[in-house]
């Protein structure tokens, strides 16, 4: 079965920024990413390069920037009350998760005062080419559920 919107699609990864060191692989955690593909669940030049796939098939796949992070946009920055970070020892370079009304943001941490943290909100990869190797290791349809919730159910999704 190729791999197409709205199916399940089960892969291992590992990702490098271009002519770098492995960054992180989804076998270190032990559990291949589950998606809905076609649904934005990855970055957009991944999900290119794994369209018609199948379970079984390995690749590596070269992201731009521009498919993958986007681009650094210098003075994306915001000054960040430090309570909303609770107890965390904080220090320039550190990227930390913080909760926003949009959901979970990757920043990284610039300054920090006495009650306010300065943060740069591009993604920590913004501005990189990136480097895949995939190992798709299931394609299946989706079910109705799957589809209407947008998010795999079951093994290696969503538990509800």
């Amino acid at each position: 079965m190729k791999i197409e919107k709205d199916r399940v699609v089960r892969f291992h990864y590992a990702v490098a920024e271009a002519g770098k060191e492995q960054l992180e692989s989804s076998k270190a955690v032990g559990e291949p990413l589950a998606i809905l593909f076609g649904r934005g669940q990855i970055i957009p030049g991944l999900e290119k390069a794994m369209d018609g796939h199948e379970a079984g098939d390995s690749f590596k796949a070269a992201v731009t920037a521009a498919d993958a992070y986007g681009e650094r946009r210098d003075g994306l920055t915001q000054r960040i009350p430090k309570k909303h970070f609770g107890e965390q020892k904080l220090a320039p370079g550190m990227q930390v998760v913080l909760n926003t009304n949009f959901g979970p943001r990757a920043v990284t941490i610039e300054k920090v005062g006495m009650s306010v943290v300065d943060v740069d909100l591009n993604h920590p990869m913004a501005g990189k080419d990136l480097e895949f190797d995939i190992e798709i290791v299931e394609v299946r349809e989706a079910s109705e559920e799957e589809i209407a919730h947008g998010h795999v159910h079951g093994e290696g999704g969503h538990q509800h």
